[in-house]
């Protein structure tokens, strides 16, 4: 790959879609192997640029100068509890703008790169509610001009509570003499509020401004005193890192691997790329080697060690599992993922040393030294709380407050349009995008884009689900699955609701009911092959078949073993299925009538 010049699958674009689905898929995938996502080094850089200057460039000037800080004397500022505090604000902003994680070519946003504040700004776009027609006040599925107005007043909130200078408290002067103090709780308090009742109106804008992690922080920030504040906080991100190790057990995240290291811009090595491929080009589950760098550098480190960093008295013990984290999320965002959540593992570095360096347990900041023990048992229940029950029920649970982070686990799907029906949702739905592959077409000729399109496929085919979700459609569509168009749902719904990161909790059937009540698919033009994360104690994985004019028409479960034993391209067919319930044809033939 070159600066400005990508890596090219070697297709014929002309000729690629009159090949079957499943030669499509298997050119797809193993292009993936070598290349990835085949991306020219140009686009890295904007990343890299975006996270230097935008992320810390510009947060860490402002949360310093207006602390009355020297904004390049780190030495001055790096342990001061402030300085943290608006970072994380600073993040909460950046997220809930819509320009951190999911932003960008490498989470399917071209023209334009930023989803977020172009949707939710805009009246009319599509918003989620969690809980659709069961709490008062959020029902619909269209935004008001209330609720941009929120959103507004969000961001406002956000940047008051940053640039405002910090107050002294009893708490924080008392342990720290020369201090900058704290944020104002004044200010913070009613971001909680705000973001509360913002996710109730829309799940959307409270995953994208990752609430499930900074809310409780800024819940600390406000009401907590200094000490138990910073041991709070260790508590919270000893939990999100714990829960996203324990999240990492099982089949899935080895399969994460493989693609993850193909797509990393600095792993220049064909070798090493296809070691973590059992047999190239032949056999391209997991390799031993995925496994072990999944499961001893992914899961026994991300849980073993947070676990020292909280009870670690020791400083070579503690300075050593500091500098473990921060190379693990230096390599993490090193790696590119494609929800490319770099502002979030630099954060985290950085919160790593300020947290467990600059308020060691030895110094009076172990979890012993909360001012009650009840209080920090109540702290850590409620941490654990929605990662608890998401691991064991994830239809409940989205699996961001799960704190499954790219763990291969996920809910997922693929959608497919009957050949022209997806040009419905660019004539008919409001938002600040259109479909991916319109963008595309600003920038490459036709052929050319449905290449690109398919490159997402061939990456999805690479993990467990993609077998599934393929199976499901290859059963459904049958031979016509040749002249459909298949898309990524998670590109797709980043495109309708300006965010997704990898959750299929944001296009599920509500979403997809959402798109039918402006676009009027007729039966079969809009399929859907949607599939529920694992849970933990079983070995098997909900799916639902959504038909867009008629709502679920199947629902089933498959064996996880299934669908891991099986190549990408499927080349022995479906894997297997219990179905469990399908659409009585009666009422599917009335649901037609009336569609």
């Amino acid at each position: 790959m070159g600066f400005k010049t990508g890596h090219f699958p070697e297709v014929d674009p002309a000729t690629f879609r009159q090949l079957p689905f499943r030669d499509r898929l298997r050119a797809m995938s193993t292009h993936w192997v070598d290349h990835g996502f085949g991306t020219p080094k140009m686009v890295h850089t904007v990343y890299i640029l975006k996270l230097l200057v935008l992320y810390v460039g510009a947060g860490t000037a402002l949360a310093t100068l207006t602390s009355g800080l020297p904004w390049l004397d780190v030495a001055s500022w790096w342990n001061q509890p402030i300085v943290y505090q608006k970072l994380i604000l600073w993040t909460v902003l950046v997220e809930a703008l819509g320009v951190g994680g999911s932003w960008g070519p490498l989470a399917g946003h071209f023209k334009p790169m930023t989803g977020g504040f172009h949707s939710w700004l805009k009246p009319d776009t599509i918003r989620l509610p969690p809980w659709p027609g069961k709490v008062p006040g959020t029902a619909g599925d269209r935004r008001t001009a209330g609720d941009v107005a929120l959103y507004a007043v969000l961001l406002v909130n956000l940047l008051a509570a940053i640039v405002l200078p910090g107050v002294h408290t009893a708490s924080v002067d008392a342990v720290i003499a020369d201090n900058a103090g704290l944020v104002r709780p004044a200010v913070v308090a009613p971001i909680v509020v705000l973001l509360v009742l913002i996710g109730l109106r829309d799940k959307v804008i409270f995953i994208a401004a990752r609430s499930e992690q900074y809310l409780p922080a800024l819940v600390f920030f406000t009401f907590l005193p200094f000490v138990d504040m910073i041991v709070a906080l260790k508590l919270l991100i000893v939990t999100v890192w714990v829960g996203a190790g324990v999240s990492k057990f099982g089949h899935h995240f080895s399969m994460v691997i493989p693609p993850m290291i193909s797509n990393t811009p600095w792993m220049l090595s064909r070798t090493i790329k296809r070691a973590h491929y059992r047999s190239f080009p032949n056999d391209l589950r997991p390799s031993v080697l995925a496994g072990g760098v999944g499961h001893v550098l992914g899961t026994l480190v991300e849980i073993a060690t947070p676990l020292v960093l909280l009870f670690s008295t020791n400083r070579t013990l503690t300075l050593l599992a500091v500098l473990l984290m921060v190379a693990f999320h230096f390599f993490i965002a090193s790696t590119f993922p494609l929800a490319v959540p770099l502002e979030w593992n630099l954060l985290f570095a950085y919160a790593t040393v300020f947290l467990f360096w600059g308020f060691p347990a030895w110094d009076g900041y172990a979890v012993t030294d909360m001012s009650s023990l009840w209080l920090a048992g109540g702290i850590t229940a409620g941490l654990c709380f929605f990662p608890v029950l998401g691991n064991l029920r994830p239809d409940l649970v989205s699996f961001l407050p799960a704190m499954r982070q790219y763990a291969g686990n996920w809910a997922s799907a693929t959608w497919a349009f009957a050949p022209g029906a997806e040009e419905k949702l660019n004539r008919h739905i409001v938002r600040g995008a259109q479909n991916t592959r319109t963008q595309l077409l600003a920038t490459y000729p036709e052929d050319v884009a449905d290449v690109v399109m398919h490159q997402l496929l061939g990456w999805r085919s690479l993990h467990s689900q993609g077998r599934a979700l393929f199976s499901l459609m290859m059963r459904h569509l049958g031979d016509d699955i040749d002249t459909y168009d298949l898309r990524e749902a998670e590109f797709s719904c980043n495109s309708i609701v300006a965010f997704n990161f990898g959750d299929g909790h944001l296009h599920n059937e509500h979403l997809i009911a959402a798109i039918q009540r402006r676009c009027n698919f007729a039966p079969g033009e809009f399929v859907v092959a949607w599939i529920e994360s694992q849970p933990i104690h079983r070995g098997t994985q909900e799916y639902k078949v959504i038909d867009a004019a008629l709502g679920v028409i199947e629902r089933g479960t498959y064996r996880v073993a299934d669908a891991v034993a099986e190549q990408p391209w499927l080349p022995n067919g479906p894997i297997p299925f219990d179905v469990q319930w399908t659409m009585d044809r009666t009422d599917a033939e009335q649901l037609e009538v009336q569609a």
